[in-house]
């Protein structure tokens, strides 16, 4: 199996779940989209791991190269392929399945609680999470669940915490991949989302 995994910033990869992917003998190659890097042809992926990163969905004047991206997420999951996107990577997908993203009353940063809810049962994720369970969370937007998701869980500040569609296609809005090096890392490259 190939992966392919696009990262917005220098300061955010796939953490914890590349040995994972590595000891499973999967075959891994990185789009630096903020480098312009070229995106594949949909038909050499067989999963699509979509990371985060500081910017808005709606900050394509800033980044245009989010239009591109949008439209190649968009093409991947119409192909049926395996797509995770965590954080950024979550609210662009819940973006193109036609959902609302937007800013989140609150800002969640730090590690809280998240229910999970008990209609994964039915899902891939099965199982892969107690009924509760304590995740590390950055960010400042959030999205709706798009028609035809299952939402994942929710936490008190937000109610959307991630999604599954097509039982295929997982959205989540917190950070399962951080390490305490990527915490790190988010912490010096981020600092000012601290503040208030």
């Amino acid at each position: 199996m190939h992966i392919h995994y696009i990262q917005h910033v220098p300061f955010e990869g796939l953490g914890s779940i590349e040995p994972t992917l590595i000891k499973k003998g999967y075959s891994i190659s990185v789009i630096r989209i903020y480098k312009d890097d070229p995106l594949p042809v949909v038909s050499e992926i067989d999963w699509l791991i979509v990371l985060g990163g500081p910017m808005g969905v709606l900050d394509e004047k800033k980044h245009p190269w989010l239009k591109t991206e949008k439209k190649f997420i968009r093409d991947t999951i119409q192909a049926g392929k395996i797509v995770l996107g965590i954080c950024l990577g979550s609210q662009l997908i819940a973006e193109a399945l036609g959902a609302k993203v937007y800013k989140n009353k609150y800002r969640e940063i730090g590690w809280f609680d998240i229910n999970i809810n008990p209609d994964l049962n039915h899902t891939l994720l099965n199982g892969v999470f107690p009924s509760k369970t304590i995740v590390f969370h950055w960010h400042g937007d959030t999205f709706n669940i798009p028609e035809g998701a299952i939402p994942i869980a929710a936490s008190e500040a937000t109610p959307n915490q991630g999604f599954v569609f097509d039982n295929r296609v997982i959205a989540l809005q917190f950070h399962l991949e951080i390490t305490p090096a990527s915490a790190g890392a988010l912490i010096e490259n981020c600092r000012d989302e601290l503040d208030g």
